[in-house]
């Protein structure tokens, strides 16, 4: 079969089989991770940026090859993570810069698309390493070029054979490979990238690899590597996003982050700035992103805990490396999609109910498309609790990199949720289930998920994760307030005598779910919309302790999100510099409360 040309379907398709054979290899990717750092997550790394890139493109639709191009390299910095993922970012950022405007390209036009973004790559790392990620893609962008092959076929299949002997070359170029015998797992991840692609073209199916295919033994090389300071004086991996209209260049936020760390690599791609970095100061590198816009994500990660886990992995004698503690949640968490991807959280997708479509929340329909239909719809579509089955399959996928998991679930007196968790929990071998009863749902739930997600990363051990969930959610809450009772009242959850006394006197009622996680109870009520936040932050003063100096908010809204910015106003003009996570609400609590409703919810963690 002859391919004359690569247009936009060709390259999506193409593309998403690359990313599904690269996620199905992490197991072995973190086997033999020991470089920059002996801690055994480069397979997971690219596994969850291969993820967000695929996550996108089965969205798209584009006919030319340069849009397609751009989505892919988009998807990946939002959700690059690692060394791994960054340079995966760089590099296809810098591919699709040099296509834009093209709706074909030629295989000639291809090699000079994997050069530019072979150059875009060693022009974004201070230091480039050879024998890395980086040297692979450079011989892989010069075999293309020199192979004057017109048929992407033949030329593919070339260039698997080429970055399969440049990889074969790293334990030359690098002496940490060769001392533990293993090749580099980054550059590996991007061989199998093109194994992926050519397989697809060659029609054999997608399946992992039977067996390793590095120099020593099956026991992880990350945990037999030694973690020295003189390999890596720091402790922390750090990560973060920012986003703003007028961020400085990648240079200058390389300039000032330099002295507080190594292994820098930042990403600045129009309105986003992608940052990683190993150091032991990581809140003075979130302090200084703050200055430069809005801090959407950031993360630190123990990098010794990491490997600790690795080692125990290899005493042990397993196949996988994996991280202390693994972060699994359902759809009702209303996380964005940038924290999820940022800290790796595994979510269980509630069920729409919506005529004879059973509709998976957050995978079948997103929050926005939902919302937009609540407008048009008459009928009220129901709601059911994933299946223990989902859960089993979740935490399966969490146990493939974590010791232990540690599951918080939307308040089990608000939906059976926490029932089938504990069920899958019952039954689940593979790994041991921390499970945690939010006593609530939307952000509040949400921001319990992203602190114990914060601490598992920290090392913390997963009991006393939960001592600490269990603690903070007695001093935090959330309020909730809707525009019209209509949907309300066809769930049964308010009577037509109040929801028509409501409606003659303009009155909006502001609900709470108590500390104690009993069903929604009234809070207070405003006269018409402009008094409902006033009276939100009455409210929130009233029930927040005095004096509470760490304290993180969530905002939820159903289809207004110009409710957004006001209540995040108010927030900083009451409380100051503070965080703030917002949100479109999953369908499943839209569908209870209808166009209008938001939701204040807060994180005491004093």
């Amino acid at each position: 079969m002859r391919i004359a040309y690569l247009d936009g379907p060709r390259l999506r398709r193409s593309l998403l089989a690359a990313c599904e054979y690269a996620q199905l290899q992490r197991r072995e990717l973190n086997r033999i991770n020991v470089f920059p750092v002996p801690d055994g997550d480069t397979g997971t790394n690219l596994a969850l940026t291969t993820q967000a890139i695929a996550d996108h493109l089965r969205r798209n639709s584009d006919r030319g090859v340069d849009a397609v191009a751009d989505q892919a390299a988009q998807a990946a910095v939002l959700g690059a993570r690692g060394n791994a993922g960054m340079m995966l970012s760089h590099f296809l950022l810098g591919f699709a810069d040099q296509i834009r405007g093209k709706v074909r390209l030629t295989a000639q036009e291809f090699g000079d698309a994997l050069q530019a973004g072979a150059d875009r790559l060693y022009k974004a790392i201070e230091r480039p390493v050879e024998g890395t990620i980086l040297t692979v893609m450079r011989d892989t962008a010069v075999a293309s070029l020199e192979a004057r092959v017109q048929d992407f076929h033949q030329l593919m299949g070339h260039l698997v054979e080429e970055a399969g002997a440049s990889l074969e070359r790293t334990p030359e170029l690098l002496p940490v490979l060769k001392k533990a015998g293993v090749v580099d797992a980054g550059g590996k991840g991007f061989v199998h990238l093109l194994e992926g692609v050519v397989r697809y073209m060659n029609g054999d199916p997608l399946v992992s690899l039977d067996a390793p295919s590095t120099f020593q033994g099956t026991a992880p090389a990350a945990g037999q590597a030694e973690y020295t300071a003189h390999e890596e004086q720091y402790r922390y991996c750090t990560e973060a996003m920012v986003r703003g209209p007028e961020l400085p260049g990648q240079g200058a936020v390389q300039e000032q982050l330099r002295p507080l760390g190594d292994s820098l690599i930042v990403i600045r791609s129009g309105e986003i700035l992608k940052v990683h970095v190993h150091t032991d100061e990581p809140e003075a590198v979130f302090s200084y992103l703050k200055t430069l816009g809005t801090l959407v994500t950031h993360k630190a990660e123990d990098m010794e805990a990491q490997h600790a886990a690795a080692e125990r992995a290899a005493t042990g004698h397993r196949t996988l490396a994996r991280r202390p503690v693994g972060i699994v949640t359902d759809s009702a968490a209303d996380l964005p999609e940038e924290v999820l991807r940022a800290h790796g959280i595994r979510v269980v997708p509630l069920i729409l109910i919506r005529g004879e479509e059973n509709l998976r929340d957050g995978v079948d329909i997103t929050a926005e498309e939902f919302h937009g239909a609540l407008r048009e719809e008459g009928d009220l579509p129901t709601t059911s609790q994933p299946p223990p089955g989902a859960f089993l399959e979740t935490y399966g996928q969490a146990a493939e990199e974590s010791e232990e998991i540690l599951a918080v679930v939307i308040g089990s007196n608000l939906s059976g949720t926490f029932k089938s968790a504990e069920a899958a929990a019952r039954h689940f071998q593979e790994a041991r289930v921390h499970l945690v009863d939010s006593l609530g749902a939307s952000l509040l739930q949400g921001l319990l998920v992203l602190k114990a997600a914060e601490l598992a990363e920290l090392a913390w051990e997963p009991a006393a994760i939960v001592e600490e969930l269990r603690r903070i959610r007695l001093q935090s809450g959330i309020f909730l307030t809707v525009d019209s009772l209509d949907r309300l009242l066809a769930s049964g959850r308010v009577g037509r005598g109040k929801a028509w006394l409501a409606t003659v006197l303009g009155l909006k009622p502001v609900l709470w779910v108590p500390t104690d996680g009993r069903a929604v109870e009234p809070a207070g009520r405003a006269i018409g919309r402009k008094r409902v936040l006033p009276v939100v932050m009455d409210l929130l003063r009233e029930k927040m302790q005095a004096g509470a100096r760490k304290v993180r908010f969530g905002i939820g809204h159903v289809g207004c999100p110009e409710i957004v910015p006001q209540v995040t106003k108010a927030l900083q003009e009451e409380y100051g510099d503070v965080e703030i996570i917002s949100s479109p609400a999953t369908p499943v609590l839209a569908t209870h409360t209808g166009i209008g409703a938001w939701a204040l919810a807060f994180l005491v963690e004093d």
